[in-house]
């Protein structure tokens, strides 16, 4: 999704978004989760259980407030889409969906759009 197509489909969000805002990637990044054999670093988001990784930018929590993620993470746990969820923090989910990555965005930009409504 481009910004352009952000501040026509998703209006009410758009407005929050800072103008120097360029790529959605700055306002949320979803990553396919794998196992990192080389990494030290244990993380509770297991790849076998949850195939994304959804991090929410400071950028995009500040917009939005910290009562709307609240209410994302509540509209996200029981989206139809969404077969597991795992909140790690505030802004760090995994989640278990046959979604791709664009399918994603337009979800959690969706659930947001309706929050700020």
């Amino acid at each position: 999704m481009t910004i352009e197509a952000l501040k026509k489909t998703y209006p009410k969000l758009y407005k929050t978004v800072p103008d120097d805002v360029s790529e959605i990637r700055h306002l949320l990044v979803i990553d396919i989760n794998y196992d990192d054999d080389d990494s030290d670093v244990f993380d509770g988001i297991d790849p076998e259980d949850y195939n994304f990784l959804l991090y929410v930018t400071d950028i995009l929590q500040e917009a939005v407030s910290e009562s709307v993620m609240i209410e994302l993470i509540k509209k996200l746990k029981v989206h139809k889409d969404i077969e597991a969820f795992h909140l790690s923090e505030i802004d760090l989910y995994g989640i278990q969906t046959n979604l791709d990555q664009e399918g994603i965005e337009h979800m959690v930009i969706g659930a947001l759009e309706e929050i700020l409504a």
